[in-house]
């Protein structure tokens, strides 16, 4: 009988933890940015420029003609192209996050694997997207990990976890009967145990308001160190977002680690912006992206940008916190954690 990861000795890595690099898919699909895409790439760039001397940046493009004009944006942008590796590939979006692979590692055999679960485009909402299902096995055709395929629907936006056996979702996601509709909570824990390392699990309620991932964890609460947790909370009691998110921070206020300790928890304000029709757009602070040497942190030329610099600085005092304008890159659906995949380092 095959061993599961967990017996083999492998775990989810902290994002907080060494990286060997950062994956990425350069924008370019119309379906989540019908009249921006030329702004998301600039946006992409600064991102790449922020991040690219600390860890190597894997970059998706769909053809030599991308790959082109890619590396011109970065030049431009003045990113060293020698730490950039440009891979040509086919995929519909940019939301590496969720359906490119979890990497596990063994940290005693030094050895790094991948999980690689069922990606149905949040749902089976966006139809077009469903080929970047096959993403994971085509980046391990060259990296050529062991692989793992537990063979249930899973995003990485929808999971946090602290390194050290604690993981955190929300029941909005992995409960949904659009992802794995004959699996119970014990079940999916089962499979989140086996994979990725998990003993200790934290069930939010529901997330933000509007959000077609259907509640991912990444928009509402993160790890920011074995023992904390920054949460968004919503002041305004007549908010959308108010009643849920104050239902979460009471699971908060209870929870308990792997050891059987409580967390300490860092509040972080919400943005509020809606789109051209009024309706909430789900922007968060939280959806940011710990690096090596630098946090990249959503800002939407809010009010409360400000602050939530500044509470993500004491919080990761170890590292340079950079404000990415985020404000175009929201109206798809996600922002810079949203992107992102990163592969740790042995």
């Amino acid at each position: 009988m095959n061993k599961t990861p967990k017996q083999s000795g492998y775990r989810l890595p902290a994002e907080w933890e060494k990286h060997e690099a950062i994956w990425l898919s350069w924008p370019y699909d119309k379906v989540s940015f019908p009249d921006r895409v030329a702004i998301i790439e600039d946006r992409f760039a600064e991102i790449i420029r922020a991040i690219h001397k600390s860890e190597r940046v894997e970059l998706l493009v769909t053809d030599e003609k991308m790959k082109i004009r890619a590396a011109r944006k970065l030049e431009n942008m003045k990113v060293d192209l020698k730490l950039v590796n440009l891979r040509v590939a086919d995929y519909a979006d940019v939301w590496f996050r969720d359906f490119g692979p979890s990497f596990i590692v063994n940290g005693e055999k030094k050895q790094l694997a991948m999980v690689d679960w069922n990606y149905n485009a949040y749902g089976g909402k966006w139809l077009e997207l469903l080929r970047d299902d096959k993403i994971p096995v085509w980046m391990n055709d060259s990296l050529g990990l062991q692989y793992f395929k537990p063979g249930i629907t899973l995003e990485g936006g929808a999971i946090e976890v602290n390194g050290q056996g604690t993981l955190m979702t929300t029941e909005e996601c992995l409960l949904n009967e659009n992802r794995n509709p004959k699996l119970s909570k014990n079940d999916l824990e089962k499979y989140l145990s086996d994979y990725l390392g998990a003993s200790n699990f934290i069930w939010l309620k529901n997330g933000l308001a509007n959000d077609h991932t259907d509640g991912h964890i990444d928009n509402i609460a993160r790890f920011t160190g074995p023992d904390s947790i920054i949460y968004v909370y919503e002041s305004d009691v007549n908010d959308i977002n108010y009643s849920a998110l104050k239902e979460n921070l009471e699971i908060l206020k209870v929870a308990k680690d792997q050891d059987g300790n409580k967390f300490n928890l860092i509040g972080l304000p919400l943005p509020k912006i809606a789109d051209e029709n009024g309706r909430r757009i789900p922007a968060s602070y939280a959806n940011f992206y710990i690096g090596n040497e630098v946090v990249l942190v959503p800002v939407f030329g809010h009010n409360n940008d400000k602050i939530a610099l500044e509470v993500i600085k004491k919080a990761f005092s170890d590292r340079m916190v950079i404000g990415i304008d985020s404000g175009d890159l929201i109206y798809g659906g996600g922002t810079i954690h949203c992107i992102s995949r990163e592969q740790p380092a042995l």
